[in-house]
Parts: structure tokens; C-alpha cells; sequence
């Protein structure tokens, strides 16, 4: 290695970029929403049910987020949030029941990542 190399390498950054809870967001909601589609497309029941407790767990926690008093978000969007966490969980369990398709928990999903997309990001 000659010594421009050592020198770059020397002061490059040694960590991660830091990153907004947004943009966190968005990556864990993309990570759970991609194993759903995953699993929708492959038609397994076993790696369906997988990604939908997932799904639901995620939807679980955001539920407690927003009805956190600490919560900073407006009122009216928390309480949206909060009722599209009750779908989720009303749905997942028919769809687990095998009465329902889970395409409106990926349309859900969809939404929120839509809204929570970084300007001037296209994944």
C-alpha cells in the first residue's frame, strides 16, 4: 500500500452516517413490508404467517409510539396511525384465518412508507 492509500484510508470515516429516527423508520417499515410481499408472492402459508407477525408486531409498537403523550406528532395524524395499527391487527388475524388477503396490509404499509419517504429519495 503505498502512502496515499494509508493517508486516505487513515482519514476516512470509520463510522455510519448518522441517521434520522425518519429515515430509520422508513427501513424498518421497507425490510418488514418486502418480507410480506415476499411471502404474498411465494403463496407459502408457513413464511406468510412469519411475515405477518412481524408486520403486526411493527404495527404493535407504533400503536404504543402514538399513544404516548410524549408523542410529538398532530393529534389528528396520531390518532390515524393509531387506527391503521387497529386495522392491521384485525386484518392480520384474517388473513391468518385464511378470510382475507393480506395485499391491503402491503397497501397500508405502502402508504406510510410514501409518507414517510425522505425528500428527494427514490427507492
Amino acid at each position: 500500500m503505498n502512502a496515499s492509500l494509508k493517508a486516505r484510508h487513515a482519514y476516512a470515516p470509520t463510522s455510519a452516517p448518522i441517521r434520522s429516527n425518519r429515515g430509520i423508520e422508513y427501513d424498518v417499515i421497507a425490510r418488514i413490508t418486502f418480507r410480506l410481499k415476499k411471502a404474498v408472492e411465494q403463496g407459502e402459508f408457513g413464511p406468510l404467517v412469519e411475515a405477518l407477525h412481524e408486520n403486526r408486531n411493527l404495527w404493535r409498537v407504533l400503536a404504543i409510539d402514538v399513544a404516548s403523550p410524549e408523542n410529538q406528532l398532530p393529534k389528528d395524524l396520531r390518532a390515524r396511525l393509531f387506527y391503521l395499527a387497529e386495522f392491521t391487527d384485525h386484518h392480520t388475524s384474517k388473513v391468518i384465518s385464511r378470510k382475507g388477503s393480506a395485499i391491503p396490509l402491503l397497501e397500508v404499509n405502502t402508504a406510510v412508507l410514501r409518507g414517510l419517504k425522505p425528500q428527494g429519495l427514490d427507492r
